[in-house]
């Protein structure tokens, strides 16, 4: 092939001109592409001698083009790198005002809610051992949660370092916070977390809220009725009806999924009435291993703890079909969905602002 195709091509200055030589060369009236038409009108010797040179031909001018293309994006990236700036300086204009997303706003509204009821917040590591995110949590080396479709497993920094992951839930904090301030306490904990799994309802990445009880004396009876405050709060309505079904938890003993009714209005399901059921979270009271392993008595001390997602309740209380949606970063969604930074919730003018 002569080299004259190759230095024509790295010799263009700019995409648009190195179109116009692929065009030139490889479209359906170029150089190249004639010589292949031309094989059919070849005797059989003659198309077994040419075929291969042609061929040879056709791939080194697609991949030198190939090449320069790649070069010169990188030339135009490194060009704009350098010369485009945002002077994050000046005041926003109207029309870029701001909102609070509906995650924010909700986590907001769990906190106001659970401080009345005398919880604080307490926060912990997106990245963590698999003592906290698992073995402390009364799950064996060999329980499905620990599979690799499941978790996110980071490169050890030494070969001897057992590899640490993105917390698969908040219920780490939960083993700190034991740890740190003893018993009694009454906290929950939201946060990122982090699963293989994406589609309309689930995400790699989403947020969590887990709440925890450990007094003396704790029963199921304390936890539903403050499932049901908290239901009721939330939701903003009195007609709020609680289910709980036995379930299996590892780190909870006993276990129930919990359900809430749900009614149908103007055409959309929400919470609230009898028309049916729909699991909001998974709760139980704290299996004994789990307060042992912090350091507890069990005998002396007893609690629950039950855990739902936080963008789930925001689709369930503010409409929402897509979580994904919750992720894409669209302005339109936002301004949308989105609160005013003055939407403060609180329990006598409303958490929902």
């Amino acid at each position: 092939m002569p080299d004259a195709l190759l230095d024509r091509i790295a010799a263009t200055a700019d995409l648009q001109e190195l179109d116009s030589v692929r065009v030139a060369l490889l479209g359906k009236s170029g150089e190249i592409t004639a010589k292949l038409k031309s094989l059919g009108a070849m005797d059989p010797d003659a198309r077994a001698a040419e075929a291969p040179k042609i061929h040879a031909e056709r791939e080194a001018v697609t991949n030198a083009i190939a090449e320069r293309k790649a070069a010169l994006e990188a030339a135009e990236l490194e060009r704009r790198l350098a010369t485009e700036t945002i002077d994050l300086s000046l005041p926003a204009t109207e029309s870029v005002n701001g909102t609070v997303h509906p995650v924010s706003q909700v986590m907001d509204e769990l906190a106001e809610i659970f401080a009345d009821l005398g919880f604080s917040v307490a926060e912990g590591p997106e990245i963590e051992t698999q003592w906290y995110n698992f073995t402390a949590l009364n799950m064996p080396e060999n329980h499905p949660a620990r599979a690799m479709q499941d978790t996110f497993y980071l490169q050890p920094r030494t070969p001897d370092e057992e590899p640490r992951v993105l917390r698969t839930h908040t219920s780490p904090v939960q083993i700190r916070s034991m740890q740190e301030h003893g018993a009694p306490i009454y906290a929950i904990a939201p946060g990122r977390v982090y699963r293989s799994d994406s589609d309309a309802t689930h995400t790699p990445m989403f947020h969590q809220v887990e709440g925890l009880v450990i007094d003396r004396a704790i029963t199921l009876g304390h936890l539903k009725w403050t499932l049901e405050t908290f239901l009721k709060a939330f939701f903003e309505r009195d007609d709020v009806v609680l289910r709980m079904r036995p379930s299996y938890f590892p780190f909870t003993e006993p276990s129930a999924e919990v359900d809430v009714g749900w009614s149908m209005e103007k055409g959309r399901r929400v919470v609230g009435g009898c028309d049916g059921w729909m699991e909001v979270l998974g709760s139980g009271m704290v299996h004994p291993r789990v307060i042992a392993n912090c350091d507890l008595d069990p005998n002396e001390w007893q609690g629950f703890a039950f855990g739902c997602g936080i963008d789930r309740l925001a689709m369930l209380k503010y409409g929402m079909d897509d979580l994904r949606a919750f992720f894409d970063g669209d302005i339109r969604w936002l301004k949308h969905y989105g609160f005013r930074a003055l939407d403060v919730p609180t329990l006598s003018g409303g958490v929902g602002a």
